[in-house]
């Protein structure tokens, strides 16, 4: 019987149109390329506006957010879509740093939050290379920071995309989940280190280390490689193969080619298909996760 997949498109992320010049940054661009996405097998999508990701404030706009989001929930109620947060956050309050988060989920627009349980430093390059915004200190999530963001998901009937870039984050996030702590509805977002050096590589061997830890809970998952390909590299193949769901886009992309985020989602459709699964539609997707229809904004 074929299994739904839950595909994501990470559209844009810190990605300039320099590196691809697919890339959509302005928010009818990315209301474009969302519609395309859900109209091409994705369930899920993500993105960044032009906000500093590394950050004295750590503030972000939910202006441009509402923008490029009104007019897909209008086509598509139940198109499940989340933000970035600034990446800089250190000593910064998580109730600045993730206001626009908790306000798109006051009005009931997309209804995932972001949620990363944990700090890291993230930027340097397999060839040693490292931002200067990257540099003074590393991303930071504290517990209370966690203890907030999982506490306002629920309270505000949305549901977490939890993104691990490190085993100690999947480690946390699975003790919070034995508490009762984590809000219903969650997926958790296996990302592997492809140019990015951080976190474990995208291999069998590091997908089966998580899977270790993470299957007895029952949450659902996805792959994604950031700084490289998850196609490409044969780890969405393992992911399929292991129960797994998928994570594309331009954000994580990188190689020698220059697609657009419709050709990777493509790619990712085949591959599904090839294995004789099927792209999850939005209500399959909601159904998986146990998340409920959308609901107003209140």
């Amino acid at each position: 019987m074929s299994r739904p997949v839950i595909l994501e498109v990470a559209l844009n992320g810190a990605t300039p149109r320099s590196v691809n010049p697919h890339v959509p940054r302005t928010p009818a661009e990315v209301t474009a390329a969302t519609l395309e996405a859900i109209d091409g097998g994705a369930a899920i999508v993500h993105h960044h506006t032009d906000d500093t990701m590394f950050t004295e404030t750590g503030v972000h706009d939910v202006a441009p957010y509402v923008e490029a989001w009104t007019p897909v929930v209008e086509r598509h109620p139940d198109a499940l879509l989340y933000p970035t947060m600034a990446a800089g956050a250190r000593g910064i309050a998580v109730e600045d740093r993730w206001a626009h988060v908790e306000e798109l989920a006051r009005r009931g627009l997309g209804g995932l939050t972001l949620v990363d349980p944990g700090s890291v430093n993230v930027g340097l390059t397999e060839d040693g290379e490292v931002p200067d915004a990257a540099a003074p200190g590393p991303y930071q999530n504290s517990y209370a920071d966690l203890a907030h963001m999982f506490a306002r998901t629920a309270a505000l009937g949305a549901s977490p995309s939890i993104s691990i870039f490190e085993p100690g984050f999947l480690r946390t996030t699975l003790a919070w989940h034995r508490a009762g702590r984590v809000a219903p509805g969650a997926i958790v977002k296996l990302y592997f280190g492809g140019d990015l050096a951080f976190g474990l590589p995208p291999t069998r061997t590091g997908l089966d280390a998580y899977l270790e830890l993470l299957e007895p809970s029952g949450l659902p998952w996805s792959v994604a490689v950031l700084g490289g390909d998850v196609v490409a590299s044969g780890l969405a193949a393992y992911a399929l193969e292991r129960g797994g769901h998928l994570r594309v886009g331009l954000e994580d992309h990188a190689g020698d080619r220059t697609p657009s985020n419709a050709e990777l989602l493509a790619e990712a459709v085949a591959l599904v298909e090839s294995v004789g699964d099927h792209p999850a539609s939005l209500t399959e997707a909601r159904t998986l996760l146990g998340i409920g229809g959308a609901r107003t904004a209140g």
